[in-house]
């Protein structure tokens, strides 16, 4: 998915606004199992997905907790470093070789001070990044796990061929044995 979609579905821009914030995004290349966003450091960038497919998770006592993907298109930040300028407490492994688009948190802040557009487009991206993480939040408070898997599903529909099915039986917060029986049933 190239810049100007990506920045399009956040929220559109004129042609001119579009052109001033494309002039501080900056394409990349990471190799697969890449970690992009470190829990030990404030992170000063964000990025968008242009081809490949992350996880973020969290380390839990000895073990690792996977909470959302990431797939062509979205957004990865760290919204503690992006709001507070402290370190996140995730991190975002990209399972793919992923070609990502950067953007310096700082450079936006200042294009935030200099043109409305981009600060209209700055709010409607926080906000939805927000309703995604209330999403998440909301499925796994009350669905159950054959819910959970079914919005995975259609939020990602070929993501059993992408990702480990560890990562996803971490993600529904079940075991392994747990997801094979859901996808039987579900089969």
């Amino acid at each position: 998915m190239d810049i100007e979609q990506i920045l399009d579905k956040i929220y559109p821009l004129s042609e001119p606004s579009r052109l001033i914030l494309k002039s501080y995004i900056t394409e990349l290349s990471f190799p697969k199992n890449h970690i992009l966003i470190s829990s030990d450091k404030i992170e000063k960038q964000l990025y968008f997905i242009k081809k490949g497919i992350a996880r973020t998770f969290v380390f839990n006592d000895s073990d690792e907790t996977t909470f959302s993907f990431g797939k062509e298109g979205d957004t990865i930040i760290s919204f503690k470093s992006y709001i507070s300028n402290q370190k996140g407490y995730e991190d975002v492994e990209l399972l793919e070789d992923c070609i990502v688009y950067k953007l310096n948190t700082q450079d936006l802040r200042k294009l935030y001070n200099e043109n409305i557009e981009i600060a209209n487009w700055g709010i409607r991206f926080a906000e939805n990044e927000l309703l995604k993480a209330e999403d998440r939040l909301l499925t796994r408070q009350f669905g159950n796990a054959s819910d959970r898997y079914e919005v995975l599903l259609k939020n990602y529909p070929n993501l059993l061929q992408r990702v480990q099915l560890g990562y996803i039986a971490s993600y529904l917060g079940i075991t392994q044995v747990s997801l094979s029986r859901i996808r039987a049933s579900i089969k």
